[in-house]
């Protein structure tokens, strides 16, 4: 890999939308590993680091809690079925909770829908 292709921890931010305190954060417990220093020290990230962050990042988004991504973490580490059937699992539960979030969201948008046609419905008009 050249040096090229490695990233500050600044662009790494950028990319992923991650601040700088949140990629030290997720370093300190485990979430990115093997992170590349420079000879100064400094953190590079490799495009696999800006790849693990967009997975990172869509686990987060979609309200993963922070337990549940150090397990998937550990489980993405490990080799063999055991991790496979691990993450399957992991995920098929976040995507359960994920899809009863949206159900939720869609009865409360609608909820919220209808009280702005009440109120339209009230409005004088002139």
């Amino acid at each position: 890999m050249t040096t090229e292709q490695l990233l500050t921890p600044a662009e790494a931010a950028e990319r992923s939308g991650f601040s700088l305190d949140t990629l030290r954060y997720y370093e300190r417990i485990g979430l990115l590993t093997s992170i590349t220093r420079a000879s100064s020290g400094h953190r590079r990230f490799s495009p696999d680091d800006i790849g693990w962050l967009g997975i990172l990042r869509c686990l987060r988004d979609t309200g993963m809690p922070i337990a549940d991504m150090r397990r998937y973490a550990e489980l993405a580490r490990a080799e063999g079925p055991e991790s496979l059937i691990g993450r399957i699992d992991l995920l098929e539960r976040h995507d359960t909770a994920v899809n009863d979030q949206i159900a939720l969201l869609e009865r409360q948008r609608a909820h919220l829908r209808d009280k702005i046609d009440y109120y339209r419905s009230v409005l004088p008009t002139d």
